[in-house]
Parts: C-alpha cells; structure tokens; sequence
C-alpha cells in the first residue's frame, strides 16, 4: 500500500455515491430509467404471484370451482411469462450500461496515471495500480448492477408483497414484521467490520499483484539464484494474510443476511401463532393464509439480498475511494498555464547552475554545460554522477530545485510538455517494445506513414535486414517486451522509431552496452545516420567510446568538473584521465594490442589506419572496457 492511501481518509458512502452518479452514471439516465422499469414489473410480479394464492385455495381447491382452474392458471402462465421477459430486458440493458462505464473507467484511469511523474509511480508499484485498474473497477462494476437491481427490482418486490400482506391483515403484517429492531444495530456494526477489512483486503491484493510482477519480471535473477522457495514463501505468507482477510469480510457480509433469517423465523412463528387461531376459528380463510404466508415468504428473499448489498456496498466503496482518489490526482509537472512556443531548427542545449535533490540526496549539485547545436556532446563519470538525471531534466520527466534548463533559448519548464517531448529521441539499453506487431512498434499509432518513407526508414535502421526472417515480415507479433527479437532487432526497431520521429535532439543512453559485437556493428550504423544534423548527447559509461566527441562533460558528485575534448582531458590528468587510466590499465592488453583497438597510435609511430567516426566509436566494443 501506498504511502498516499495510508494517510487517505474513509469517505462518506453518500459522497461516493454522488461522485459515481455525477461523473458515470448520469449519462445514461435513459436506459437506467427503461432497467429500472423492467426491473419494476419482474418485482411485482412476486405480489401478482401471491395475491392470485387466495382464490387458487379458495376458489378451486376449497369450492371445488372446475371453471376457474383455466383463468387461475392462465394468469400464472401470465405471470411467468412476463417475469421472463423483464428480467431478461432489465439484465441485458443493465450489462450494457456496467461494461460500458468500467471501459470508461478503465481508460479514465490509465490516462490520469501515464500523466503522473516519477515520484508517483515511485510510491504506485505497477502490480498496485494493475489491481485498482483491473479489479477495483470490476466491484464497482458488480456494484452498479446490484444496486440499481436492488433499487428497481428487489426494494419494488417487498413494497408490493408488504401491500399484499397489508390487504389481507395489517394486524398479522405487524406480527410477521416483530423481529426487526434485531436488524438494527448489528447491521451498523457488521458494515463497519466490512469497510475495514474489505479495505485492507484491497491492499493486500495490491500487494500480491506487485509481488507477481517483480517475480514474472525477475523470472531470470530468480533462477540464477535459487530464489524459487523464497519467493513461494513470501507470497504465501500475503496469501495467507489476503485470505484471513476476505473470510472476515465474508463473514460479516453474511451476519446481515443470517440476521434476516432470524427476523423471517421469528415473524412466521409469530404469524402461526396469532393467525393460526383465527383460521381455526373461521375468522380467516386458508386461502387468505396463504396468500399472506406467501407474500411474506418471498418477501424475505429480497430482503435477503437487500443486507447482502449492503455488505457489498462496503466491499466496493473501498476500492471506489481507491480509484477516485487516483482519478483526482493531480500530476505535479504539467504544462505551464501560458507556454511559449518550442524553438526551431537545430537547437543549443544549455543548462545553468542545476540543483535537483530527492529528500536528502543531493543528484546535481550547480550542473552546468553547454551541449552545441549540431554537435555531440559526450556526458561521462563514475555510476551516480548524475548523468541520467541530467537526461530526464532534459525532458522534464523531473523538475530541478533550482537553475536553468534552455533549449534553443527557451526555458524548458516554459514550453508545453508535448511541444517540448517532441524535440526529442531517445534510444538507451533498454529497448522498450509493446506486445503488438512489427509494424505498430515502430509506426507507435501514426496513420500518415507513406510505405515509401517507411521502407527508406526500415533500411536505414537495418530493420530491412532481419524483416524476411520473421514468418510475417512486419505484421509479425514481437511479443512481451519484445521477447521473439534478439537484443540487436530491437535496438533496430527503437532506432526506426527515432527515425520516424526526426527530432532536433538525439538522447543516446549507453544504447549498445548490452549487445554482442556483431548486433553493436549493424545497430551503430544506423545511429551514426541517426545522429547527422541533429544536437546529440551521448551518456558513456566506456570511455573510449566518446573519444571523437565534439566535447566531453565529466561530471562527479551531481557537478561537472571537466569538460573538453578527449585529448584536452587526458592532457589535464584530471578525474577523466583516472576513469581512462583506471578502465585501460586493468583489462590485461598491451599498449600496442590497444593502440590497435582504440586506433591510438604509440608515440614515435605512425599512423597505418585511418580513425572511425565518432559513431564508431561509440559503438566499438572493447575488452574489458
């Protein structure tokens, strides 16, 4: 459970009720009103069905009258028939309208939560909002069925039956109903039991969904270190915990119901005993007996539902208190009320004296550099510098405390928020592909793709290559997270959609750290067409993979402490020139086996082939570097 939900207080079940109504149900006020009519007539056929009790015994049974036994029957053949029908309508408009809200809940939700920053889904694990998402919204879709059932069905069935029962002795009405203050303060008790342990089931199967999640994810780390008991352990343990809890939420969704059945047994000897007498003596017919004792009888059975509801309403409304309070929440980085618009062309990328903290933690401590428009810039140093973090302030994934972050002259936070996402493309070491086909992971939606630009795209990215191999060339499903490519094909698809994009600025985050040396050959082609004409910031953890870079950044601490060309930097024997020492002098290769890789040439010596671009360095594999 979220740090957010612990501190959220309960809200009154007539303000959720308010809130269901005005923001879902109220649009379809028409076919709610045609449910609630069907559902009107099926209830009152069970008074139509008791009422027709007293001249069945009396009429047919007790005067032996031949000639009524067709109309007696008829009228329940009557009663039956349109029973059947009205359940059927009221059911079936009813469906209409709950999966029709829950989609749109359903998607509500995922839009309001892809807006959130990092620091909400830092505290909202994905296995948690999965669970508000999926099975939040499926109770209060069961909710909204059996209340307005409850409502237009159920209530309209005991007023009709209690006038039933009234038309024939109000007296013997009063007897039946003498259990009933038992209902009282139980039921008030009982709900609140629910509300409370229904509410802490919710989490728990929020929890359950999180632990899934990092288990199906980490299936590989879990494997390679033996982790399968424990995991089964620990999810045994919520799983324990989750069903402690759902059995005492049963259990006091069912003391209402079994409260019924105390008040019901109650009334019938109650009614036996009084009326009985009365029968006996002549007073009464049996016929009217038996259509008291029946309206009575079924009369009890909606009851019945009607505590059950409210045991489900209690269920329910924890999880609508959930999914309101996530469709209310408001993002903390939005765009600014009046943005100015995005620059043009080619733009400069600078950042002026950045603080950024998260809590205690210091992550840039006054960055500041310049990135050249057209240019690449290589942003290197030790692992928590801060150089990611420099990348998400780019694209405002984060706010700093403090600073300037420009853009072509333009503030980043004063651009609109899709205005300034489109200046960029990035491409890191995590390819990240939908489940869906070839073509829609790299098109991402767009309709207006000529198929010539495509297949110029498919070839410069060398997506062209692989495509014949796959059984449906582009309409091939990738599969989860991409599963039926090889690491290097996706790289390939994530570079096409850069392509597709062709944005000003080029965000490379390690992007072929994790590929094997002939995936990293055809995947660095592609970007090195990818990154002409466009201001390029390269995040390198191996340095010699930035050694033709415009400008290197060092940076240590959350500040930059260097910056120059490789050359300038090694000369300065700063904290560049250690990382260098550092990487090259423990990889066991000797100077020449190295001036060879590197393309360095030793002192003294000259120079037999020619230097790689800065691409190609970039993307040059080298043994323990």
């Amino acid at each position: 459970m979220s740090e957010t939900d612990k501190d959220t207080p309960h809200q009154p079940p007539n303000g959720l009720v308010q809130w269901l109504w005005r923001e879902y149900l109220r649009k379809y006020i028409w076919l709610l009103a045609i449910a609630m009519i069907f559902m009107a007539i099926q209830g009152s056929m069970l008074g139509a069905m008791s009422y027709m009790m007293e001249p069945m015994f009396d009429r047919v049974f007790s005067e032996g009258n031949k000639a009524a036994v067709w109309g007696v029957g008829l009228i329940y053949f009557a009663i039956f028939c349109i029973r059947g029908a009205s359940s059927m309508i009221q059911k079936v408009t009813l469906a209409q309208i709950s999966q029709k809200i829950a989609a749109e809940l359903r998607q509500t939700m995922l839009a309001r939560l892809m807006v959130q920053d990092g620091s909400f889904h830092q505290t909202h694990p994905p296995g948690y909002l999965i669970q508000r998402i999926q099975t939040d919204v499926q109770s209060i879709n069961t909710v909204w069925t059996s209340i307005i059932t409850g409502i237009g069905r159920d209530a309209i069935s005991v007023i009709v039956l209690l006038a039933v029962a009234v038309n024939v002795d109000w007296k013997w009405t009063l007897v039946a109903l003498v259990g009933t203050p038992i209902l009282v303060l139980p039921s008030i008790v009982a709900q609140r039991f629910v509300r409370r342990y229904a509410r802490n089931a919710r989490d728990l199967g929020a929890r359950l969904s999180t632990r899934l999640d990092e288990v199906f994810h980490g299936i590989t780390s879990v494997k390679l270190n033996r982790l399968e008991t424990y995991q089964s352990k620990r999810f045994g343990e919520l799983t324990s915990q989750y069903v402690r809890s759902e059995v005492r939420v049963v259990f006091g969704s069912t003391v209402i119901v079994a409260l019924i059945d105390v008040m019901a047994g109650l009334g019938f000897l109650a009614v036996l005993v009084y009326g009985g007498g009365e029968i006996i003596a002549g007073e009464k017919t049996v016929g009217q007996f038996m259509s008291f004792f029946t309206a009575i009888g079924f009369a009890f059975q909606p009851l019945r539902r009607l505590g059950a509801l409210s045991g489900m309403w209690q269920v329910a409304a924890s999880g609508i208190e959930r999914i309101k309070d996530l469709i209310e929440a408001e993002p903390t980085l939005k765009s600014p009320a009046k943005p100015v618009p995005a620059p043009t062309g080619v733009p400069e990328i600078r950042l002026e004296n950045v603080h950024l903290s998260y809590g205690d933690t210091k992550v840039l401590n006054g960055t500041s550099f310049v990135a050249e428009a057209g240019k690449t810039t290589a942003i290197v140093g030790a692992s928590g510098a801060g150089k990611s973090t420099v990348f998400n302030v780019l694209s405002r994934l984060v706010d700093p405390q403090q600073g300037k972050v420009l853009i072509g002259g333009v503030s980043a936070s004063a651009m609109s928020l899709p205005d300034l996402r489109d200046l960029f493309s990035v491409v890191s070491q995590e390819a990240l592909l939908f489940d869906e086909t070839l073509r829609e992971n790299i098109l991402l939606g767009q309709t207006n793709i000529p198929d010539a630009r495509l297949l110029k795209v498919l070839k410069a990215a060398h997506v062209q290559d692989f495509l014949p191999k796959l059984s449906d060339g582009l309409e091939t499903e990738v599969g989860p997270r991409g599963s039926n490519l090889s690491g290097g094909q996706r790289q390939r698809v994530v570079i096409a959609r850069a392509l597709l994009r062709n944005t000003p600025i080029l965000l490379l985050d390690e992007a072929t750290s994790a590929l094997d040396a002939q995936s990293e050959t055809v995947v660095h082609e592609a970007l090195e067409k990818l990154s002409k004409g466009r201001t390029t910031l390269v995040i390198a953890h191996r340095l010699s993979t930035v050694r033709e870079a415009d400008k290197i950044v060092v940076m240590d601490k959350g500040s930059v402490v260097d910056e120059g060309t490789h050359d300038e930097l090694l000369a300065r024997d700063g904290l560049y020139a250690e990382l260098y020492k550092l990487q090259f002098n423990t990889d066991g290769i000797t100077a020449e086996e190295r001036a060879m890789k590197n393309q360095v040439v030793p002192s003294g010596t000259a120079r037999t082939t020619p230097r790689k671009s800065w691409v190609g360095r970039l993307f040059s594999r080298l043994p323990g570097v």
